[in-house]
This record gives C-alpha cells, structure tokens and sequence, in this order.
C-alpha cells in the first residue's frame, strides 16, 4: 500500500491510499511559438523555463469512510499557497505543490468505501532530498551536482568579510556579523530575516550539472551549502 505526505500530514493518517500511475510525467517546456506572415513554418521562442505540473493521485478510503473524509477534507483544503508533497513512489525526491481540488468521491454501498482522485498543481521541479543535506567547506573543493539541471543553492557564509567564488562568479561580501545566507533562488541576502543586500554583489552563483569549484578568501571561515539539487 502507497501513501503521500502532504504538508508534514500524511495520508495514512485518513485512511487514504494512493496509485502513483499520475506521478511519473514531466512537465511541459515554455516555448513560445511565432508566426511571420509571408514565411512559411513556424519560428520558436525558448523562455528558459518550464511550466507548472498537474499530478493527479488515483486515492481510496476503505475503512471508516465517513470519518475520514471529512477529515481529509479539512486537512487538504486547511492551506493555501505552496507545501512540500511526497509520496513512496518517488523516495528520494519532494515537489512544492498545492492542493488543486475538487475532492469527488465515487461511493461504494453503504458508505462504506469510496474513490476519488487528488490532484496537485506543482512546481516543475522535483527536489532530491539528498540535495537538503548541507556541505561545509573550510577550504577549496569541489562538489558535484549529479543531475542535468543547474541548481540554486542557499550558501551561509561565516566571518567577517571576504569573497567567494562558485566556478567563475565571485561574490563579495562588504560586512559579515558572524554569518549571512546566500540565497541565490530568490537572489536574497539575509540574517535571521534582516536583510543584507546592500553588504553583497548581485551576482548570484549556480552550480552547474556536473563539477563545480568552491573556494573563498577574505576574512571568511567556512561556508555551507545547501545545495538544492533538483530534476524534472
């Protein structure tokens, strides 16, 4: 029997098993499509990004029916915005999804038992769990990023000031009150949620498929990297 883990919940909790024949599509490419009058064929536009994925999960609830779904009810349509969805299908990875509805149930006699199907409106990406395990580095080195996409990785950095480098981007960092986070998803510098643009460059770093070379200098004494590894 499969489950999904939805906002930290699990659906077990509910009595809700799942088939993951919905979980294994990829997303779709935002290619725009332009036509010239007068030229035949049709030219493309690649906007370097992919859209949002629909993930459909075929569910049944086969003991205490009722009870349970109201309860799902409550624990599915409780959220709005993004929360991190996993399932057992798919061990090693999480997407940031959000609960699309409606919940419509096929009820078998008695109310017994019932069918229905969850889909969820998902970020393209599908995070590797391994990519949340933090890398210190106290010296020059290099890490690997094991899938074909570029990863955005959240970097604290610890001193007082100083450079880092990330293969051929250098970031500099003006003033350090004992560390700052790097977060180079949303290009955000920032301590305990006081912001720290004004002490760093703009250029945020990515960590390529394949080898990436780390090293820093300054007055900076370790950093670790959250390096978010993420496919499709």
């Amino acid at each position: 029997m499969h489950k999904l883990t939805y906002d930290g919940i699990d659906s077990l909790r509910y009595g809700i098993y799942i088939s993951g024949s919905g979980t294994f599509n990829a997303p779709e490419l935002d290619i725009e499509e332009i036509t010239i009058p007068g030229r035949s064929g049709t030219l493309t536009r690649d906007n370097k990004r992919m859209k949002n994925i629909l993930i459909t999960y075929p569910c049944f609830i086969k003991d205490d029916f009722i009870k349970n779904t109201e309860k799902a009810r409550e624990w599915l349509l409780n959220s709005t915005g993004y929360r991190r969805l996993e399932d057992t299908y798919h061990p090693e990875h999480f997407r940031m999804a959000r609960f699309k509805g409606p919940i419509d149930f096929n009820v078998r006699a008695l109310n017994l038992s019932g069918e229905f199907s969850l889909v969820f409106d998902c970020m393209p990406q599908k995070f590797l769990k391994s990519g949340e395990i933090d890398i210190q580095i106290s010296e020059a080195t290099t890490i690997v990023n094991p899938t074909l996409k570029e990863a955005a990785p959240l970097i604290r950095v610890y001193g007082t000031s100083g450079s880092i480098i990330v293969n051929d981007i250098t970031m500099n960092i003006s003033e350090i009150d004992e560390y700052v986070d790097l977060d180079c998803d949303i290009q955000d510098a920032y301590k305990n949620g006081e912001n720290k643009n004004s002490t760093v460059s703009q250029q945020y770093p990515t960590l390529h498929p394949g080898a990436n070379r780390i090293s820093f200098e300054g007055n900076i004494t370790q950093i670790v990297i959250r390096p978010r590894w993420w496919t499709v």
